[in-house]
């Protein structure tokens, strides 16, 4: 049974009682914010399915989805999350496009969204698992990545005031809806900003707390900072900004990702140095105003023969090693300095085998579907998302990269904002993210013509909980925190 609305105090989150709590957990993956290397589409979550529904049909589409949402999430799942991994908080990554047709009306709700919604959040309270509401993609992209579903490479949500007045409605109408609910933890607004003028961030930020606190006045806000939840340089002390608020980072290591020259984390103290540092940056807005800290996301993306990998268990042996050296520093990690342990959001629940604490398994109809194409999409690189290119393929971006560095002063090359991101990563995010993705969604979709309505839901139920794989030895690992 719920203790009451979860709130602030100073470093940490508490209950009713005052009771401190530490909410560990996973999101739940590429559900109701589908991603391309989670579930294997390529490209955009909206260019897919557009391009799906023109393959096979309005009737057919709405069935597998029907049935990809329902499966996706069970009592089953929510059952083994709680009783057996032990987590106690689910980070639910929704599209804004579930409540909203941008074709139509950016201000008109559609309940479906809350239907989609609910159903999850009722199956995490009748297990006593806090939920987190994560606005994960906006209209126009609230960062310049795949995940917020603009199919460009620029966040133009922040360029045009109408976007952001939709989504301020959106989380009215979220916060009436679920403003009673105390099995919702709160409201992550919006997942990964990453905005070139920081102000327009924080005035965002600063309109939720004026107009979504007067209906909703408990539920905690989980903040991310800004460039990708890395920045809270130019955010008000919290005294002057939003009360009743946790200031939410993410901490990947690229430890834990692939790389062309194939090196592995070793462990050494330099390396567990690196990943310390790269921490207390990020908690240095916590540190020095007392305010709590919760990691929304980090983790390693994992090696398998599925996917081409020699030697999975050696590379996979040392992304577990980055995953061990991570959690010793967030269990003391709270900002008080009173060596107590942070909150956290592992990425993620389930996927087709990259980097879930489940996944589909290999013998699945979806593997038998897609298999050969995952593999193809695998050694092109389509995927940004621990990018992992065949070295032939790598050497044609390569070479255009130098000729762009060859004609482009290098006091420029950090020109663009995010000013983090290489030459490589904005030529990747152009030219396969986006350009060849799309072509490749037509190959993909094309996969899906000629399936039967059974085939269909065999397909979907390749996510079903008594159908996938555990991924034991990370679960074991999260389990010990």
């Amino acid at each position: 049974m719920s203790t009451g609305f979860l709130t602030t105090k100073n470093t940490k989150i508490v209950d009713a009682n005052g009771t401190p709590v530490v909410l560990v957990g996973t999101a739940i993956g590429g559900h109701l914010n589908m991603e391309n290397f989670i579930t294997g589409y390529p490209g955009h979550e909206t260019e897919h399915k557009k391009v799906l529904k023109k393959k096979i049909g309005e009737e057919k589409f709405n069935f597998f989805f029907d049935k990809f949402y329902e499966y996706f999430w069970t009592e089953k799942d929510a059952e083994f999350y709680k009783n057996e991994l032990g987590f106690n908080c689910l980070r639910i990554p929704f599209n804004y496009r579930h409540f909203i047709d941008d074709e139509v009306d950016l201000f008109k709700i559609n309940p479906k969204g809350f239907e989609r919604l609910d159903r999850v959040i009722d199956i995490c309270s009748k297990y006593g698992i806090y939920t987190i509401l994560d606005l994960h993609a906006t209209p126009g992209g609230q960062n310049q990545d795949w995940h917020a579903d603009s199919g460009i490479h620029k966040s133009i949500f922040w360029d045009f005031k109408v976007f952001q007045d939709s989504m301020v409605n959106l989380w009215v109408e979220l916060a009436k809806h679920y403003k009673d609910n105390t099995w919702v933890a709160g409201y992550n607004p919006l997942n990964e900003p990453a905005s070139p003028d920081h102000s327009k961030l924080v005035n965002f930020y600063q309109r939720l707390q004026d107009e979504v606190r007067p209906i909703d006045p408990h539920h905690i806000f989980f903040l991310d900072g800004n460039t990708y939840s890395m920045d809270f340089r130019q955010f008000p002390a919290p005294k002057d900004f939003i009360p009743n608020s946790v200031y939410s980072i993410h901490d990947y290591s690229t430890f834990g990702f692939p790389n062309i020259q194939g090196t592995l984390y070793a462990g050494t103290a330099a390396e567990k140095d690196k990943l310390k540092r790269q921490y207390d940056r990020k908690v240095e807005y916590h540190l020095e105003h007392n305010v709590p800290v919760w990691n929304g996301e980090f983790g390693p993306v994992y090696a398998s023969k599925e996917r081409g990998d020699e030697d999975p268990d050696t590379i996979n042996r040392a992304r577990y090693q980055v995953l061990k050296d991570q959690l010793a520093i967030y269990k003391k990690g709270d900002p008080s300095g009173d060596g107590t342990p942070i909150s956290w959001s592992i990425w993620l629940y389930k996927d087709i085998g990259y980097q879930g604490l489940t996944y589909v398994d290999p013998e699945s109809k979806w593997y038998k579907v897609f298999g050969e194409f995952l593999l193809k999409k695998k050694k092109l690189g389509l995927d940004r998302w621990g990018n992992d290119i065949d070295p032939a393929y790598n050497k044609l971006y390569q070479d255009l990269i130098d000729h762009i560095h060859s004609n482009v002063p290098e006091k420029y090359h950090k020109a663009l904002y995010p000013h983090g991101w290489t030459t490589q990563d904005y030529l990747f995010r152009v030219a396969k993210d986006m350009l060849f993705s799309q072509y490749a969604q037509h190959e993909y979709a094309d996969l899906f013509v000629g399936l039967s309505f059974e085939e269909l839901d065999e397909l979907a139920a390749s996510f079903k909980f008594e159908n996938i794989k555990q991924r034991k030895e990370l679960n074991e690992i999260l389990k010990d925190y």
